[in-house]
Order: C-alpha cells, then sequence, then structure tokens
C-alpha cells in the first residue's frame, strides 16, 4: 500500500509577509495587486474571518473588510521560501509532485532516510519547514491515495496534521460534503446538490451510468473519488502539460470583434513560449469566465501538434462565436 502525503503552506504569500514584517501579525492582511479587477492571492486568518479569501475581487474584500491591509504581491520572497520547503521534501523522496509554490504531494513508500512510518516523516518535515524557513508553516494530509491526502491536509489548517487510514476512509467520505472532494468544483457542487447529492454517501448512490450521461467523463472521475478510488501516481517529473495565456480585462467585454481581436493577442503569445520550450499542442482549449464568474472551456483534439499563431488562433475561434457567449459579458479570456 502507497504512503501518500500532501503538504500545503498555510496562507503561504500572507505568512511570509508577516514572517518579514513582524508589525502585521494579528492583523487582517490579504496579498493582491491593486487595480480595477484585482483578486485576493491570499489573505491570513485574521481577514478570514471577514468572508476574505483566495480570489474573492479586492474591492469585495475591502467592503466586507474596511480595516483590509493590502500587500503588492513579492513573487522573489515566495519562490525563495518555496525552495527552502521543496528542499525538505526532497531530503526524505525524490517522488515529489508540486501543484504549486505551496503545495506538493509525496510519495513516501520508500523514504531515503528516517523512519519508515509516512506519519512520522510529516511530522518532521512540518518542524524542519518552520526551522528552515523562520517560522513558516505548513499543514500535512497522510493517506493511501493523493485525494485523500489531499483531503487530510485541510481537515486541521493551520499547522496541521492528519492521517487518513484505509479502515477510516469509507466513513470519512460518506460524511465528506460534495463541494470539499478535489476536483469538484463550486459550479458542479451547486449541480449534484440540485440533484440531492451533498455528501459523498448520496454521491455513492448515483449510478455510473447517470453521472456520465449528466457530466461526461467527470461522472466517472467522481463515481470513483466516492469509493475512495484514486489511482494517480505521484508525478515528479516537470513536463508541461499545458501551455497557455490570459487576460481578465478591466472592464467587462460583449463584442465578440473585440474578443476575437483579444484572442489574436493570446494565441501569439500562446505560440511564443510553445516554441520557446519546442513543444507543440493536440489539444487547443478555450476559456472564458463571464462576469457572474461563471467560467466554460472548450477544446479541440487535433490529429498533429500545432505550434504557430495562426493555426492557434483559427481553432481556438471556431470555438468563440456568438451561441457560446449570448451575449454574456466577458470578464476573462484563455486560450491553451
Amino acid at each position: 500500500m502507497r504512503k501518500i502525503v500532501h503538504v500545503d503552506a498555510d496562507a503561504f504569500f500572507a505568512s511570509v509577509e508577516l514572517r518579514d514584517d513582524p508589525s502585521l501579525r494579528g492583523k487582517a492582511v490579504a496579498v493582491a495587486y491593486h487595480g480595477p479587477r484585482s483578486v485576493v492571492t491570499t489573505a491570513t486568518y485574521e481577514a478570514r474571518q471577514y468572508g476574505v479569501r483566495s480570489a474573492l475581487p479586492l474591492r469585495t474584500a475591502l467592503a466586507r473588510c474596511p480595516h483590509l491591509i493590502v500587500i503588492e504581491p513579492r513573487m522573489d520572497a515566495y519562490r525563495e521560501a518555496s525552495r527552502v520547503i521543496q528542499g525538505v521534501f526532497l531530503e526524505f523522496t525524490d517522488l515529489v509532485e508540486p501543484l504549486s509554490l505551496d503545495e506538493a504531494y509525496l510519495d513516501l513508500t520508500q523514504p531515503k532516510q528516517g523512519p519508515r512510518s509516512a506519519t512520522l516523516i510529516a511530522r518532521e518535515i512540518r518542524r524542519l519547514v518552520r526551522d528552515r524557513t523562520g517560522g513558516l508553516t505548513v499543514s500535512a494530509g497522510v493517506s493511501f491515495n493523493k485525494m485523500l491526502a489531499k483531503i487530510g491536509s485541510s481537515m486541521n489548517k493551520p499547522d496541521g496534521l492528519t492521517v487518513i487510514l484505509p479502515d477510516e476512509a469509507d466513513a470519512l467520505i460518506a460524511r465528506l460534503p460534495v463541494r470539499e472532494f478535489y476536483g469538484i468544483g463550486p459550479v458542479t457542487a451547486a449541480r449534484l446538490e440540485g440533484m440531492g447529492v451533498s455528501t459523498g454517501a448520496d454521491l455513492r448512490r448515483l449510478p455510473l451510468a447517470e453521472l456520465t450521461a449528466t457530466f461526461g467523463a467527470h461522472g466517472a472521475h467522481m463515481y470513483a473519488i466516492a469509493r475512495g478510488i484514486d489511482d494517480r501516481l505521484v508525478d515528479p517529473s516537470d513536463d508541461r502539460k499545458s501551455i497557455g495565456t490570459e487576460d481578465t480585462f478591466d472592464t467587462d467585454v460583449s463584442s465578440l470583434d473585440e474578443l476575437a481581436a483579444h484572442l489574436h493577442s493570446l494565441s501569439e503569445r500562446t505560440s511564443r513560449r510553445l516554441k520557446k520550450h519546442g513543444l507543440g499542442g493536440r489539444v487547443v482549449v478555450l476559456k472564458v469566465k463571464f462576469a457572474n464568474f461563471e467560467l466554460i472551456t472548450r477544446r479541440v483534439s487535433l490529429p498533429v501538434p500545432v505550434q504557430a499563431a495562426e493555426d492557434l488562433q483559427r481553432v481556438a475561434s471556431s470555438l468563440l462565436n456568438a451561441q457560446l457567449l449570448q451575449n454574456r459579458p466577458v470578464r476573462l479570456l484563455g486560450s491553451a
């Protein structure tokens, strides 16, 4: 049986700011760029008490918490802290799959050093991170697959350690709200709740055929995770699975012609990135976020990889049409 750990830094960007400026401790702080369309990157737990959270529009955050202290991101500082944290992981295993600067999966089935217990190693990792980063904390989830490890890391934040043993998984999944399953977003969760599905136990009662008929391939994923099935391996490779660009507009855009012009710019930038890495793409994806924050994606699979901007634009433009937009103002446009 595999031993998988998911490690997630607590309020990472904000925690780095508090570490470097102790006068901010105990205050409501958010890290965000200033601008009419800025969103909160992360916030301290004091700010979260007012409903300030990641991805919340900054103006909404300020309305909820007028005394919120807003700090511009310092990516160099965050990358350096992440480098130290990743270094701790690599002392125990080479099977490290970073998801972002502040979280990663580790396979500790056969650790390079230390005890054979993944729980004891996770506890040591938390101690070493705190010591070597000047007080930053991480939360860890330990289980036998990636899904349960990630669920565990979120259960006792901040500075928590949660172990989900095989004989505990079934009962935990049964009572878990569907909104807390990794891979089930807010829109899908709302659809499930509209079907009378609010917990893992409810989700298990839906036949595979019904889930796939309603949600397509994602339905099969939900059928599996409701039963604690997740066979994904921890992948330490740095292969780029997706390269793309996106723009969030200062004001919503409703004109199809204007969006097509933006798509031309996105295609050129994506093409440059593909050429830089010597890659081509077989799947072209269009990403549209509307003013009400509804997000949709459309994709086309191609028989051969493409790299040129004109090819990317031609395929993406075929997906961007009036029927898709339905006269709804667009907040964000992306292409990959």
